[in-house]
């Protein structure tokens, strides 16, 4: 944009926008919804929003039919959290280039916002099962590969992969992939700039604000828990035999349990894992679990229900142990869903603009005693882990 750009309500709420997008790594690279239906009249805190999820058959052997009955399955997102930025400046401001105006207000307060959406969107990951657990080492360009083997054993598409890596996984990955074959373009991207481009079927994209984990006080492996009961399934597992504890996001496995391929329904041979849903204290008697145990149909997603009375098993570090994280996932595992805010009215302006799914409003008044406009800029915004079983966690201790 030119220099001499007239700063108006819509080159500022443009500018802070396109600035946002920029500067939103993750929410980039997931699905991005823009839900138009509150556009004359503006959404509110609590709005939701209905995503349908694919069907699933089975399928029948034989001449005879077997109509099955379609259960259709959607999840709802709900438009939960209003984040801003407030600021304020003075007439002889708004004299400014755009260029200098967007250096002092616009680049810093935009920066701050989106690294808090994408901190927010980005506790998803505690919501994914999938996982490789390398917590003992270091990150390594194998536990990419890995993740990519989750991702396809689980039938994720082979387009639109991404995986976000912390700081030092990117030191740790660049070194690994330092010696196998890349074409000449990605290799000056590696050692001029330090990016890792596209490798093994992902595109790779650094952050700050990649998540760690923190494990609940269960031991791994065995942790004296045991299934209390016969032919459970859903969302909920009833134990008892323990005394620790469980936190959202740690790994868990039920004997008996197996994952099975998700078309055929054959038995891949291994405990199918199951991420904890809510914190549980000491001698929980329940566990929240995800995803949901379907013991039959088009869903089914295990050989056989949890044996009543085997153990309950921890995967990833012992007790309490924290451990970094890398995040690979398929663009629609996760949704991000944003909505028009409403357009106050008496005010100095007010401008709301969209950008790839994300919409942005900025209001400002005049202080006529002060002689300056304070100006705020929201963004009303859900997040959903909408297909989980196409993302996959990563642990690792760097």
């Amino acid at each position: 944009m030119m220099s001499n750009t007239v700063i108006t309500d819509s080159v500022i709420t443009k500018e802070s926008l396109a600035i946002l997008h920029q500067k939103s790594t993750f929410l980039g690279t997931i699905n991005r919804q823009y839900d138009d239906s509150y556009a004359k009249s503006g959404a509110k805190i609590g709005s939701d929003l209905k995503i349908r999820l694919p069907n699933e058959f089975t399928v029948r052997t034989g001449a005879a039919i077997d109509v099955q009955d379609v259960s259709e399955k959607s999840v709802t997102m709900t438009l939960a959290t209003q984040k801003g930025v407030d600021f304020e400046f003075n007439s002889n401001e708004l004299t400014m280039d755009i260029d200098r105006f967007k250096e002092r207000y616009l680049e810093p307060a935009m920066s701050v916002l989106a690294a808090h959406i994408e901190n927010d969107a980005l506790s998803m990951a505690k919501d994914v099962a999938n996982f490789y657990d390398g917590v003992s080492a270091a990150d390594t360009f194998g536990n990419v590969t890995q993740a990519g083997k989750l991702l396809t054993d689980s039938l994720t598409p082979s387009s639109n992969r991404s995986i976000l890596i912390p700081t030092q996984s990117t030191v740790d990955v660049l070194s690994d992939t330092k010696g196998l074959f890349q074409e000449a373009t990605a290799i000056a991207k590696q050692y001029r700039e330090g990016l890792l481009g596209r490798i093994a079927g992902f595109d790779f994209h650094e952050s700050t604000l990649t998540p760690s984990h923190t494990t609940g006080t269960a031991v791994e492996g065995d942790t004296s828990y045991n299934v209390n009961g016969v032919g459970q399934s859903g969302t909920s597992v009833t134990v008892d035999g323990g005394t620790t504890t469980f936190l959202k996001g740690d790994i868990i496995t039920f004997a008996g349990c197996n994952a099975v391929h998700p078309e055929t329904k054959v038995s891949t041979g291994a405990l199918k894992r199951f991420v904890v849903t809510a914190d549980s204290g000491g001698s929980a008697t329940s566990l929240s679990v995800s995803p949901e145990i379907v013991l039959s149909g088009g869903g089914q997603n295990v050989s056989a229900a949890p044996t009543d009375d085997g153990a309950v098993s921890k995967i990833g570090g012992g007790a309490s142990a924290t451990w970094q994280q890398d995040l690979a996932y398929h663009k629609d595992a996760f949704a991000f869903v944003s909505a028009d805010l409403v357009k106050p009215e008496g005010v100095d302006f007010c401008a709301r603009e969209v950008m790839d799914g994300i919409s942005m409003r900025i209001v400002r008044q005049y202080d006529i005693t002060n002689d300056s406009f304070p100006c705020r800029i929201d963004v009303l915004y859900g997040y959903k882990t909408i297909r989980e079983s196409q993302a996959a966690r990563i642990g690792h201790n760097s």
